[in-house]
Order: structure tokens, then sequence, then C-alpha cells
């Protein structure tokens, strides 16, 4: 299905309820995502807890209108306060729980604490609040990666113009002037419950970044996953799973405690 939304036409699917009076579920997704890299993760949210859900790609992700120009170093608050307010408008959805990854999880943050809509819960895994050296070396290794190895022909199965994709994200990650982007001014003011989510051993970013979600955001729970890397869902599909449907269940929202160590996989 599509919408409209930013000016632009924008691939998206939808799971209905099973249960009535849960909020509904918009899943945001890495730097590099669309639809079908979520894989089956959404659908195992969704049946687990009974919620809707809106799954979506980007503006030049998946089968989304390609990129037309490069981005600005302003392109997750472009997407936060302008492009996902109008999608959520256009199809209903009041008061989501906003699930995102990486670049999603950071739109995930600007959005609740820009205060453009109401915000039920917040899922944050793997998020960028600031930009780290660790970042920046991740994504000159993912440029060198598009020049030497197959990823090119990995990512053309998932997006309308793989190149452009690649280019949108990584150009603007490396822009000098990214190196100062920062949306930590947006943490104090987000009054919805947070539960950030971070692997020990993620490629793109340290725990520095959920621990600064936790000083400054009011209402936070944290899950640091080891042998975990920058894609908790995947890489720990089931400690994240577990921890994200019982943060969505809990009526209280009691702080989660780490768990034992879990084996990858």
């Amino acid at each position: 299905m599509y919408a409209m939304a930013g000016g632009r036409c924008i691939e998206y699917q939808r799971m209905p309820a099973k249960k009535k009076d849960r909020p509904t579920l918009v899943f945001l997704h890495e730097g590099l995502g669309c639809v079908a890299q979520w894989r089956d993760f959404p659908r195992r949210v969704a049946e687990a807890t009974g919620c809707a859900a809106l799954i979506y790609s980007r503006y030049g992700h998946g089968q989304s209108d390609v990129c037309d120009a490069p981005r600005g170093v302003r392109f997750m608050h472009d997407e936060a306060l302008l492009a996902l307010p109008e999608l959520l408008t256009q199809l209903e959805i009041h008061n989501p729980l906003l699930i995102g990854h990486s670049d999603g999880a950071s739109i995930a943050l600007i959005y609740a604490g820009a205060g453009v809509g109401s915000v039920t819960g917040l899922i944050a895994m793997a998020p960028h609040v600031f930009v780290e050296d660790i970042s920046i070396t991740g994504i000159e290794k993912a440029r060198v990666a598009w020049r030497t190895t197959d990823l090119p022909h990995k990512l053309a199965r998932y997006h309308r113009d793989a190149a452009k994709t690649f280019a949108a994200w990584n150009d603007a990650w490396l822009n000098p002037d990214f190196r100062h982007w920062n949306i930590e001014e947006y943490l104090p003011r987000i009054a919805s419950p947070i539960l950030a989510i971070q692997g020990e051993e993620d490629e793109y970013g340290s725990m520095a970044q959920v621990d600064a979600i936790a000083a400054q955001a009011p209402n936070v729970q944290l899950l640091k996953l080891i042998e975990c890397g920058h894609a908790p869902h995947k890489d720990q599909p089931e400690a994240t799973l577990n921890a994200v449907a019982r943060f969505i269940l809990a009526g209280e929202r009691e702080p989660l405690k780490n768990p034992e160590p879990y084996p990858r996989g």
C-alpha cells in the first residue's frame, strides 16, 4: 500500500489489532532499512501484544519514491517533524507507540521530544543522540564495503534504487557538518516512557548513547545486551522481543532488569 507524506509516495504495511484498547505500533527503520528489512520482527511483536502495527519505508527507501537530491544534515529532523506527523494524520493513527532502530530511533526521539504528536511509549534500539567517532568509523567502513563487496547487490533486493539510497544515507552522515548533529535537547521533553536497547558490540555507537537518554529523559528503562551488535532484533531476537513485549504490555511499566547473558541468535 502507498500513502503521500512530505510530498512523496510512501510504501507502508498495516497489521490489524488482535485486542482492543492497545496502541498502534509504528516501526521506524534504520539508515539503510525499509519495510522488508524488518523481516518478521513487527509481526512477532504485534502477535505478542495484540497491537495493530504500521511499518513504512521512508522517502528514498524500499519501494517509496527514490531520492532525487542529496540529504541535508537535518534529514532525521525533517522526517520527525514533517513527514511522520503527516503520515500518522493521514492514516488516522493517534497516540502511537514508536519502535525505532538506529536512525529510526533518533527520529522517534525527535518526534516525541518536539511535541508534534502524542506518544504512548517509545522503544529506541541502537539510537543515536549525538555523533561519536565510532559512528563515523562504522559509516566509513560501510562506504568501503559498498565499493568492494556485494553490498550493492544485497541492497538492490530491497530498494528501488540502492545506489541512491546508500549515497543519501552515507553522504549525509559523512558530511563534516554532521559531526555537530545532536538531539539531546529533545530528551528532557519526552513525557512518555522509553525503553532504550543497546548492544555491547554495536559498530555504530557505544553505551554512551543510551546512558545519555537515561540521564536526561524522565522515564527511561535500559536494556544492555552482550553478544549484540547494531541490530538487537536480529542479533538477539528473543531477548529483544521479550523485552519489547513486556514493555508494551506492562501497565505500571516496572523497570526491566538486564537478563542473564543470552547466546547470539
